[in-house]
């Protein structure tokens, strides 16, 4: 999901992320799961040492007073606010005054942009493994401090660690995280569908035709935003074709013409080519943008325009700019199992320092801290691969079930597919994959003209 925005931090407004995936059961996802006590309540109260602050949780900060620092990222709205707040923060222990720099997808092009004219930001929320990966290729991401190092040695499973890594190196501080495996639905709309929330694709169907007939369309669909329908094909196709595929797929390995491709776009298709059951019908859909296909699916009385819409976490952002409330009018459901195990996608963003500065380390540091992850995860929306953040931090019983399924998850996490691949091909709105599922929205039918697309624009973007 991106939006554009501008804000600084001692000012500040903006919303939502990207994505990766973890081979999760069913019942791991536990969304209803009570909140997990175990804090000791009490608030972290930094020192005013004049080389260093400590909180009580052990994160030591330099103080960094004059000192100027920018960090860019493509959140907006509400995300973009809450990220903010843990800025201000870094602000208040350091002394250092932040920035807060709006960028555009791609993100490795705006930096390009940003280098090239002698001002890059100190810091960038990199949203892809791919982008970790090019910025280094480039020279332009600098390896992490060894405070950095430490905060990810006592807060982090070794995966989280090993996705910020290149060629050993530490390079990127993940520090959001998504679980991107589920379906929101409003609960006002299947009580008086009588309907359940399904566990298999089957079922998935099923129930949408029951909402349907009640009389509200089912699905809400933000095909304007490309990256949303690589989402679906990625929950689809993982737990379908299973996670050795998924890995080949990924890495290219095997072709995009593979006879499990065509499995996983002929079962999307089973949704895509009924256009009744989605919220506008096709045309509608490619003109949604995501936060309107989940605020629409939570507004309108007993009239919305959906009963429910798939994506991750993150929604309970866009839930919240409605009336309804996370838990009660809006819950969620993990994504249905089309194969033996249902999937669990998740993504992050990670940072990655452009300079080598002492306030980009400190900044680094600071966002690998189990203390940065709280203030982030009690404004919602929010989810933290630190696995030391006591779950009592989450706002709520939903977001609860989902942070215990993400570090449940541990060292069996794998990437979201379109965060692997060249950003040309996984990350870049009217081009490659993003393009060529809208095309396969637009005509579902047409599962093998799309298969062939989608090898072409792979092999020319993993051969650049």
């Amino acid at each position: 999901m991106r939006t554009t925005g501008t804000v600084r931090t001692t000012a500040g407004t903006s919303t939502p992320g990207r994505t990766f995936v973890a081979a999760l059961a069913v019942g791991a996802l536990a969304l209803g799961a009570t909140a997990c006590g175990g804090g000791d309540g009490k608030k972290d109260t930094p020192s005013t040492s004049a080389t260093r602050t400590t909180s009580a949780s052990g994160v030591q900060l330099p103080r960094l007073d004059g000192e100027n620092i920018e960090v860019a990222a493509v959140w907006t709205g509400a995300e973009q606010a809450n990220f903010v707040k843990v800025l201000k923060e870094f602000e208040k222990r350091t002394g250092a005054t932040v920035t807060f720099v709006p960028a555009q997808d791609p993100i490795v092009n705006f930096l390009g942009t940003k280098i090239a004219g002698g001002s890059p930001p100190d810091v960038a929320m990199l949203p892809q493994v791919g982008a970790i990966q090019q910025a280094v290729a480039k020279k332009w991401a600098k390896p992490a401090g060894p405070e950095a190092k430490a905060q990810l040695t006592a807060n982090y499973s070794k995966v989280w660690q090993d996705l910020g890594a290149v060629d050993g190196t530490q390079y990127g501080v993940y520090f959001k995280a998504a679980n991107k495996s589920l379906v929101w639905y409003n609960t006002k709309v299947f009580d008086n569908a009588g309907a359940t929330p399904p566990t298999t694709w089957k079922n998935f169907l099923s129930t949408a035709d029951t909402i349907s007939a009640s009389g509200v369309t089912p699905v809400s669909v933000g095909g304007a935003d490309g990256w949303t329908l690589t989402d679906w094909f990625e929950n689809v196709y993982l737990s379908q074709a299973g996670p050795e595929k998924y890995d080949q797929l990924a890495k290219h390995a095997i072709k995009w013409t593979d006879p499990s491709v065509k499995d996983a776009l002929t079962t999307l298709a089973q949704l895509f080519g009924k256009p009744n059951l989605i919220a506008g019908g096709t045309d509608g859909a490619l003109q949604t943008e995501f936060p309107a296909s989940v605020t629409q699916t939570f507004t309108g009385g007993d009239h919305p325009k959906a009963g429910m819409v798939f994506e991750g976490d993150f929604a309970s952002v866009n839930i919240a700019e409605t009336s309804a409330k996370v838990g009660t009018d809006a819950k969620a459901f993990p994504f249905p199992a089309v194969g033996d195990k249902a999937p669990v996608v998740t993504g992050g963003d990670a940072a990655v320092a452009l300079k080598d500065t002492k306030g980009a380390q400190a900044l680094l540091t600071w966002l690998a801290s189990t203390d940065a992850a709280k203030i982030a995860a009690g404004s919602g929306g929010f989810i933290s691969p630190n696995k030391a953040l006591d779950f009592g931090a989450y706002p709520n019983d939903v977001q609860r079930g989902i942070a215990k399924a993400l570090v449940a998850a541990g060292d069996n996490v794998r990437f979201d597919m379109s965060d692997q691949a060249p950003q040309s091909f996984g990350g870049t709105p009217g081009k490659g994959e993003w393009k060529d599922l809208q095309d396969f929205l637009k005509n579902p039918s047409d599962v093998a003209g799309t298969q062939s697309k989608l090898e072409a624009d792979a092999a020319a973007a993993f051969k650049n």
